[in-house]
C-alpha cells in the first residue's frame, strides 16, 4: 500500500511526511482555538475566517513549488505538489462546511446566499474548479485522461487562484492587508510562468529577470493599492503609495511582497554559489 508520506518508489519520503504532518496544523490550530475560546466574541465567524485564508494560501503554496524547485534547484519539490493542492480542497471544503454550520445547516439559505452574493457566487465556483482539480489528480486519472488533456484541466489552477483573491478581497471590506498581498503575489507567481515560457535557459529563469518581476510586482501592488482606496474612499493616490515608505500604518502589502521576492531571488542566488565549483562564478540562469 502507497501511503501520501512515500514517494515513487514507495520509499519513506521526509520531504513529504514533514509536508503532510503540517498541513494539518493550521486547522488543528483553528480547532483547538475555537475549543479554548481564542477567537474572539464570533467564534465560528473567525474560524470561518481563518480557515478560508489557509485555503487561499495553500492555492498559493501549490503554485509557488514550480518555480521555487527551479530558482531552488530543488527537482524532489515537485513530489509535495500534488499533496498540497488536494489539501486546499480540503480546506475550501471545511471551510464551506463551518459557513453550512453557521447557517444552522439550512441548505436552502446557503445556496440563497451562495447566488444572490457575488463574492459567495466567486467563492463557491472556485471551490468546484478545485474539486474537478482534486478529484482528477491520482495517477490512474492521468493515465485516464492523457497527460496533455490533464495538464489543460488543471491550468484552471490560475483561473481558480484569481477567483479566490477576488472572493477574499470581496468580503474583506475595509481590511484588504492581506487580500492585497495576495493580489500581488498573485501578479509574481503568474510574472514568472510568463517570463519563464519566454526567456527560461535549460528550464530555469535567469536571476535577473527574478529580481525584475520582484520589482515588478511590488510596484503593481503598491498602484493596485493605490487606485483601490482612491476610488474606495476618495484617499489621494500619493498618499497611499507615499504610505509604503512609512510605518505610521503598519507594514504595507507592496513592501511584504518586495520582501519575498527579494527573499527568493536572494536565496537563489546562494543555491547558485553553493552549487558552483569552488573558484568559479555561478551562472545566473
Amino acid at each position: 500500500m502507497k501511503y501520501p508520506w512515500n514517494d515513487y518508489s514507495g520509499s519513506l519520503s521526509p520531504l513529504k511526511l514533514a509536508v503532510f504532518i503540517a498541513l494539518f496544523l493550521p486547522a488543528l490550530y483553528v480547532m483547538v482555538a475555537f475549543q479554548q475560546g481564542w477567537l474572539g466574541a464570533r467564534p465560528v465567524t473567525e474560524a470561518i475566517h481563518q480557515i478560508g485564508i489557509w485555503t487561499i494560501r495553500l492555492i498559493f503554496l501549490a503554485l509557488a513549488v514550480t518555480p521555487l524547485r527551479q530558482v531552488l534547484q530543488w527537482p524532489r519539490l515537485i513530489l509535495v505538489r500534488r499533496m498540497i493542492g488536494v489539501a486546499a480542497f480540503g480546506y475550501g471544503l471545511f471551510h464551506l462546511t463551518l459557513y453550512t454550520a453557521d447557517e444552522a445547516f439550512d441548505l436552502a439559505e446557503v445556496a440563497t446566499e451562495i447566488v444572490l452574493r457575488i463574492y459567495l457566487t466567486i467563492g463557491f465556483v472556485a471551490l468546484l474548479g478545485l474539486a474537478a482539480l482534486a478529484a482528477t489528480s491520482t495517477d490512474a486519472m492521468i493515465r485516464r485522461m492523457g497527460a496533455r488533456r490533464w495538464r489543460n484541466l488543471h491550468r484552471l489552477v490560475y483561473l481558480i487562484a484569481l477567483l479566490a483573491v477576488v472572493h477574499f478581497w470581496l468580503q474583506s471590506k475595509l481590511q484588504v492587508w492581506e487580500p492585497t498581498i495576495m493580489a500581488g503575489l498573485y501578479l509574481w507567481l503568474m510574472g514568472y510562468r510568463l517570463l519563464a515560457a519566454r526567456f527560461a535557459v535549460r528550464g530555469r529563469l535567469p536571476l535577473v529577470w527574478i529580481g525584475v518581476l520582484a520589482a515588478g510586482a511590488t510596484i503593481a501592488t503598491a498602484i493596485g493599492e493605490a487606485v483601490y482606496f482612491h476610488v474606495a474612499y476618495h484617499v489621494g493616490l500619493w498618499r497611499v503609495i507615499a504610505l509604503n515608505w512609512s510605518l505610521m500604518t503598519g507594514v504595507r502589502p507592496a513592501v511584504i511582497v518586495l520582501a519575498i521576492g527579494a527573499a527568493i531571488a536572494v536565496a537563489g542566488v546562494l543555491r547558485g554559489w553553493r552549487s558552483s565549483p569552488v573558484g568559479r562564478r555561478p551562472r545566473f540562469a
